[in-house]
């Protein structure tokens, strides 16, 4: 009963970042964690520094072994995954096991990542695959760059809504 109740009050009172690291997530230093599912062995995740990942992202460290298990019933098998720093993933993103993440790293929202991504790309898809690399995606949202981070709600309210389209992201 109180494991329950221990249970019940990290979930709502502890952060998801404390919660992912009592449950052995490593995490870097500076990192913005939402709510994030990290499955059964959240011990084999690694989060490097400057992190970001939005809500609804799951992180899969097995998986498929239930398919072998009439034949081989012990049957289990797991992959580590590796964050590495500045990388941002997008909402509800699905991380595979055994998947490495390089540095400057951009996931897009709702990418299925199936394999090891290299540093300084942006990735999309399903499964995700390279869209470009971050010296381009940089050029173009510096061109459209509104400069609102530290205003207040009101403020960046009145202030993007006076903008013309043009300042706004196109595809």
């Amino acid at each position: 009963m109180l494991g329950k109740i221990l249970r019940l009050y990290r979930k709502h009172f502890w952060s998801p970042e404390r919660q992912a690291r009592y449950a052995g997530v490593m995490i870097g230093y500076n990192c913005n964690i939402q709510r994030v599912t990290f499955g059964s062995e959240p011990y084999l995740i690694e989060i490097g520094d400057h992190v970001q990942i939005t809500d609804g992202v799951k992180l899969f460290t097995h998986g498929g072994a239930w398919v072998l298990r009439q034949k081989y019933p012990d049957m289990d098998f797991f992959g580590r995954i590796v964050i590495g720093n500045n990388v941002y993933i997008g909402n509800n993103s699905l991380i595979m096991p055994g998947v490495s993440i390089g540095n400057n790293v951009l996931i897009a929202a709702g990418s299925v990542v199936t394999k090891s991504i290299p540093d300084n790309v942006v990735v999309g898809g399903n499964p995700a695959r390279v869209i470009t690399v971050i010296e381009e995606f940089e050029k173009k949202m510096v061109a459209i760059n509104v400069n609102t981070k530290p205003m207040g709600s009101v403020e960046k309210k009145e202030y993007l809504s006076s903008l013309p389209r043009s300042r706004f992201i196109k595809k």
